[in-house]
């Protein structure tokens, strides 16, 4: 079991970037595929990419490939998720999960940050 934080949310303009962070405890990190959710009101929570343990494996969702980037940094126990370009959207509730062979879909982890409110306004 891992714990998880993000954080890094807030208000961006169309158009503008934000970089999240997921800072993880416990465990081993490295063994842990990490993966970024979202979640608008009223919607189901949606994959938006995973990261292998040993960050050499990525895989996106296709409504973000080209304007998201995944990365991890196991020295600091912590993963990030790069936003440019950001649209209206995208307004969500974004939510870091690990697991040790995580994927596309929300079982598939078993450790879950709380969360962190991404709002893209004009």
């Amino acid at each position: 079991q891992v714990q998880l934080v993000e954080s890094g949310g807030g208000l961006v303009q169309p158009g503008g970037s934000l970089r999240l962070s997921c800072a993880a405890s416990g465990g081993t990190f490295s063994n842990y595929v990490v993966g970024w959710f979202r979640q608008a009101p009223g919607k189901e929570r949606e994959f938006v990419g995973y990261i292998s343990g040993s960050g050499l494996t990525q895989s996106y969702a296709n409504f973000v490939k080209g304007r998201f980037t995944i990365s991890r940094d196991n020295a600091l126990n912590t993963a990030y998720l790069q936003m440019n370009s950001l649209k209206f959207e995208d307004t969500a509730v974004y939510y870091c999960a690990a697991d040790a062979r995580g994927g596309v879909e929300e079982d598939e982890y078993g450790d879950w940050g709380q969360g962190t409110q991404v709002t893209v306004s004009s």
